[in-house]
């Protein structure tokens, strides 16, 4: 289960009605698995989930659906918004090259 809804990622990038809402789902799918694996936890298993953790996988979710298609320029280069990146590496229990515990 997902630890945001369908029906707040809609709110947090202004799309109205519910044609796209298997698509939204499998970006807030995507987006909870990458910052799951970035972290090195998986997030819904957290109690409680900390805002700054929803909030990016609102902007993971916004940012997949605003970049589809497989281009080559401006922000679609990137994986994630810089935003994301950096409340993820808060989180990070261990960095490649890091032994572990």
């Amino acid at each position: 289960m997902s630890i945001i809804t369908v029906s707040l990622a809609k709110s947090h990038m202004n799309v109205a009605g519910n044609g796209d809402d298997e698509l939204i789902q499998l970006y807030a799918d995507a987006a909870e698995t990458y910052l799951g694996n970035y972290i090195g936890r998986i997030i819904a298993e957290l109690d409680p989930v900390p805002a700054d953790l929803k909030l990016a996988v609102l902007r993971l979710v916004a940012f997949y659906y605003e970049h589809r298609e497989a281009v080559s320029f401006g922000d679609a280069v990137r994986l994630a918004p810089y935003g994301v990146q950096s409340v993820a590496n808060s989180y990070r229990e261990q960095w490649f090259g890091e032994d572990a515990a």
